[in-house]
């Protein structure tokens, strides 16, 4: 398919109007935006059957970086919709095969990076507390993500003793003495 058709395609799906195809085909940073709103009307959808489809579609863009950027928008928009970490997994592997089309070695590393750290999260936010050998597996990324939000004071302690970055340690060591994780 061309990606005049790819867009037309997606944006149909995604029920998204006054979006210039044309436009979008031309300029990177535009179809970027549309590529946005469309992950962001997929993700919301109850149905998960057409998401590999959706991806393949969105990773033959010709500009590797947006076909990335679009697949880890969809990744982190259902990682934060996901019921757990096995319906997360499950999800995850069907994409799999699609992202092992990408040409560049780093993009899909980033993507499995980006669906490991979201598996990590999910496991923590079931109750599981990670190891320090575990959480030096996940990216600074996700130890900041886990200090902005945890509200664990088990996964705070740890990430105010062993995460990676002085301020992922800072944010850590301060809302865990905040009053919003004590008892009322």
């Amino acid at each position: 398919m061309t990606l005049h058709a790819d867009m037309t395609e997606l944006l149909a799906e995604a029920g998204i109007l006054g979006v210039d195809v044309d436009n979008a085909v031309a300029d990177e940073h535009v179809r970027w935006s549309a590529y946005r709103r469309v992950v962001l009307v997929i993700a919301s959808s109850p149905s998960r059957d057409r998401d590999r489809a959706i991806v393949a579609t969105l990773l033959r863009d010709p500009v590797e970086m947006v076909a990335k950027s679009a697949v880890v928008a969809l990744v982190d928009e259902i990682a934060m919709r996901a019921a757990g970490p096995a319906e997360f997994r499950e999800w995850a592997s069907g994409l799999l095969p699609e992202i092992d089309g990408l040409e560049a070695e780093g993009h899909r590393d980033f993507i499995r990076r980006r669906i490991r750290d979201w598996l990590f999260h999910l496991s923590v936010q079931d109750g599981h507390v990670p190891t320090t050998a575990e959480l030096a597996e996940v990216t600074d990324w996700m130890q900041r993500t886990l200090a902005e939000g945890s509200r664990s004071p088990a996964v705070l302690a740890l990430l105010a003793e062993s995460g990676r970055r002085k301020k992922t340690r800072n944010v850590a060591e301060n809302r865990a003495r905040s009053r919003e994780l004590k008892p009322r």
